[in-house]
């Protein structure tokens, strides 16, 4: 085993991020397939690309940082439940001030949903995946990944301010005055909606645990 495949896998990843979002590829892409079809897109490559970085850190030459320990597994089995309730809510969902929002002209600040708790819910549920995965996995390869995509879903959020901020101008600080007034505990999408993005999440969890031994070689079950 040798460190040259996590290497390109790394390299491949920020790549894939950064040069399809920047001028003039993304309008080219834009005028192409529509912003739709740009996100799902952006959305297939990024996720292709995680998936290979995953298992080139598995197959990293193994270097212990920290020993493992059998509690250590419930972090992300916790932690990922969340996760996957932040997806499911925020997925498709009107957002102006993230990426991979879906029709943001009818994004209604009075009842914003989860974006009247967090701007960038899909880097929240980023944040939390790769810190609770960072706990059970003490070995070189994986404390890199990991830590990595922590401070990218950190980081990640102020520049997407930036740029949202450029691109909306006054009216970002507008939308941003006007969600922080709004009242927490009204959903976009009525009860019945709630209850079917909640049970969406719950399903995606459940299906993430059965299929990661297959994809990633681990049993995230004791």
């Amino acid at each position: 085993m040798s460190w040259i495949e996590y290497i390109i896998a790394f390299a491949a990843f920020f790549v894939s991020h950064a040069v399809p979002v920047r001028p003039p590829l993304r309008p080219w892409l834009v005028a192409r397939v529509g912003e739709r079809g740009f996100t799902l897109f952006y959305s297939l490559v990024s996720l292709c690309v995680l998936a290979w970085l995953v298992l080139a850190a598995g197959r990293a030459p193994h270097v212990t940082l920290w020993d493992y320990e059998p509690w250590q597994n419930l972090v992300p089995l916790a932690a990922m439940l969340l996760v996957c309730v932040i997806v499911a809510l925020a997925i498709g969902r009107p957002n102006p001030f993230s990426f991979g929002g879906a029709n943001n002209g009818s994004f209604d600040p009075e009842r914003p949903g989860l974006v009247r708790w967090m701007r960038h819910p899909l880097l929240v549920a980023l944040a939390f995946w790769a810190l609770a995965h960072l706990v059970p996995n003490g070995d070189l390869a994986h404390v890199l990944l990991f830590g990595v995509f922590a401070v990218f879903a950190f980081v990640g959020q102020r520049l997407v301010d930036r740029r949202r901020q450029r691109e909306l101008g006054a009216h970002w600080d507008r939308l941003r005055l006007a969600v922080s007034q709004a009242p927490r505990s009204s959903p976009p999408f009525g009860t019945s909606g709630f209850v079917l993005r909640i049970a969406a999440g719950l399903l995606l969890y459940a299906v993430l645990l059965l299929l990661h031994p297959f994809l990633f070689g681990v049993d995230p079950l004791p």
